[in-house]
């Protein structure tokens, strides 16, 4: 367990599933430049920043070469950063292949698998949420896959430029930018990641279990323990969400400074 001390007149906020880079350069600029009026919002009160996984859409790091763009991003999580707010990373399922490039040139430190942290004297279960619960045994053998240091490695023999294009082509067709399939709430007893939770706190207590992955803001107490909470933290593809964690509780919001004007970028539905 990773216990922050964090100063009772600060937040503690939570993001995910931002993809940015998709479906194109073009269409992705509009939800970065939102994403970075967000991040200026919330610096003067933020004590420690989560980022849930799948910030791009695709990321891959060779030995000397990283995607190219975001430059933007990278530099206000940096300038953050060396201003002196902690910052963490968990790896999701679009950026599988981080490795030491935000540790290194951002002291940002990256997180592969769940973690549990201790804030404002609550325990938090913190993970993006792919692979984890019954079912989806297609894409956990994927994963392994993709995870392999023989996969890998076969990949960086791969020319940046043909292997970036590739990577990025085959993330957009696998995945429905739109959000719309991810974001259907299934029931609680189809949710196999509230499924997840609901085991794990038997096993792990925790106040809050937070993931991303879904794209699908949800909050809900859990059935084998109603004291603790099941947060997904949803998107900035349709709903523009994020958590805050204070010593008093936990609130999902929307930053509603979105610019909807792009086609790409549908209003928010927040209906039942």
């Amino acid at each position: 367990m990773i216990t922050l001390e964090i100063p009772a007149d600060k937040k503690v906020y939570f993001t995910s599933d931002h993809h940015f880079g998709a479906p194109t350069r073009e269409k992705s600029l509009p939800r970065e430049a939102l994403f970075l009026k967000w991040l200026n919002a919330i610096e003067k009160d933020a004590g420690a920043l989560f980022i849930v996984g799948d910030l791009f859409d695709f990321w891959f790091e060779y030995k000397k070469v990283v995607p190219k763009g975001f430059v933007r991003i990278l530099g206000k999580l940096a300038q953050m950063r060396d201003n002196g707010l902690p910052i963490y990373f968990f790896v999701g399922n679009h950026d599988l292949w981080m490795e030491d490039y935000f540790e290194e040139e951002l002291d940002i430190p990256v997180f592969h698998e769940p973690k549990v942290f201790k804030i404002f004297d609550k325990t938090v279960f913190i993970g993006h949420g792919d692979g984890l619960g019954p079912g989806d045994k297609g894409y956990k053998r994927m994963k392994k896959v993709f995870t392999n240091k023989f996969s890998k490695w076969l990949f960086r023999w791969l020319h940046p430029d043909i292997g970036v294009r590739l990577a990025e082509y085959l993330s957009v067709k696998n995945k429905l930018i739109s959000g719309d399939d991810d974001a259907k709430y299934l029931g609680e007893e189809n949710e196999w990641l509230i499924l997840y939770a609901n085991k794990k706190v038997n096993e792990q207590f925790a106040d809050y279990f937070i993931f991303g992955h879904r794209h699908l803001p949800m909050t809900l107490p859990l059935k084998n323990n109603p004291s603790a909470l099941y947060i997904n933290l949803g998107d900035w593809i349709q709903y523009f969400t994020f958590g805050v964690l204070n010593p008093l509780n936990f609130e999902l919001n929307s930053f509603s400074q979105a610019d909807l004007s792009d086609p790409f970028l549908p209003k928010p539905n927040h209906g039942g």
